[in-house]
């Protein structure tokens, strides 16, 4: 008799993961989904990107607001009789008791080498921290975030300037894959979790805006490790004459001057320890990307300018 399994997750992230079970013959119950949210102008909805391919799947979904304390969510999971549940970022934490509602557990595919970047934002925190690699973690869910049994890991190299989106790409797409070699053992249980070292846990906090802001002091990598990790959103930024600047793509420059000085006529800007970085898009506050010939074409931010 097939295996029956619940998917939980929300953002792009996790679409390849589910695509990945679906189109090798996994019999995907029924996916739980964050439920749409509405525009910062509230002109339109916009659904969760796993809803979008559940939809186009043909999938069963559902998008509960929370399951903490949602007696109707529990009792019809409870009857669904689930074989597993795989979650994949689902931007919620799963009630202690929905943990024994399938037979072989809530197992989540973490964006990080546990016990490192337990979390809400590990991608985000691997970059901005220098990190020499990353990677994603297959553990068992328990009550604690983030704390349970893995029983692998797959590891990738940060090089190469990429940013966030990027990375999460690469992240994802290696999950899609490697989720495929230990479904079976963990449906068969067959797969050995062991426990992290919590003594060396560190932990990926939510992103909130005002880490974007720049502070030119700081090293030509911590900079630029700022502008990848925060890169598309909420982004990197500095501000010039009440006017707030994202850079979207930098690298390390060549010049040298006092921090935060513009030390050439495409916008090369000092930083600490004499060194400089070279941004080659920008965005101006309410205004379109831009390369940085275009963008300093019509610039006032213009060489020997502090910002």
């Amino acid at each position: 008799m097939p295996k029956k399994i619940v998917f939980m997750g929300t953002p792009m992230f996790a679409v390849p993961i589910l695509k990945s079970l679906y189109q090798n013959g996994y019999p995907i119950l029924n996916v739980y989904t964050q439920p749409p949210q509405k525009s910062q102008r509230g002109q339109q909805i916009n659904k969760s990107p796993v809803q979008g391919i559940a939809e186009t799947l043909s999938l069963e979904f559902r998008t509960p607001y929370s399951l903490k304390n949602n007696i109707e969510e529990f009792e019809y999971f409870k009857k669904i009789d689930a074989d597993l549940a795989v979650v994949v970022a689902y931007g919620q934490i799963i009630p202690k008791e929905f943990l024994n509602l399938t037979k072989k557990g809530f197992i989540n595919i973490h964006a990080s080498i546990l016990p490192n970047w337990r979390g809400a934002a590990p991608i985000q925190r691997s970059i901005m921290n220098l990190d020499k690699e990353t990677g994603i973690s297959i553990m068992k869910i328990s009550e604690k975030l983030d704390t349970g049994p893995v029983c692998n890991t797959y590891k990738i190299n940060l090089e190469n300037n990429l940013n966030a989106l990027e990375i999460g790409e690469k992240l994802s797409s290696l999950a899609a894959d490697k989720i495929l070699e230990n479904i079976d053992d963990i449906l068969d249980a067959k797969a050995k979790f062991i426990e992290q070292d919590h003594l060396k846990a560190t932990y990926a906090s939510k992103i909130q805006k005002s880490e974007g802001k720049i502070d030119w002091n700081e090293t030509a990598q911590k900079i630029i490790g700022k502008i990848n990790g925060l890169y598309p959103s909420p982004g990197a930024f500095f501000e010039h004459n009440g006017e707030r600047y994202k850079i979207l793509k930098a690298e390390i420059g060549s010049g040298f001057g006092n921090p935060g000085e513009v030390v050439s006529n495409y916008l090369e800007i000092a930083c600490g320890k004499n060194q400089s970085i070279k941004i080659s898009e920008i965005q101006r506050q309410g205004k379109k990307p831009q390369n940085i010939s275009e963008f300093m074409l019509g610039s006032q931010i213009k060489k020997g300018i502090n910002i």
